[in-house]
């Protein structure tokens, strides 16, 4: 079982046999996706004054 060991594991550990690896392309948000991030941009300047003037007043 030992000297079937090798073989197998440098037959299946062979470069040949991988594939090549393709990155992957980024996809353009859309309009909608942009919208929503832009909005939740907003959403964290607006809380983060609030609470700046909720500490100050203490």
């Amino acid at each position: 079982m030992r000297r079937l060991i090798l073989p197998f594991a440098a037959l299946f550990a062979s470069p040949a046999l991988a594939e090549s690896f393709d990155r992957p392309i980024p996809q353009a948000q859309s309009a909608t996706a942009e919208f929503w991030y832009a909005m939740a941009c907003i959403a964290l300047v607006v809380s983060m004054i609030a609470v700046q003037k909720l500490v100050s007043r203490r």
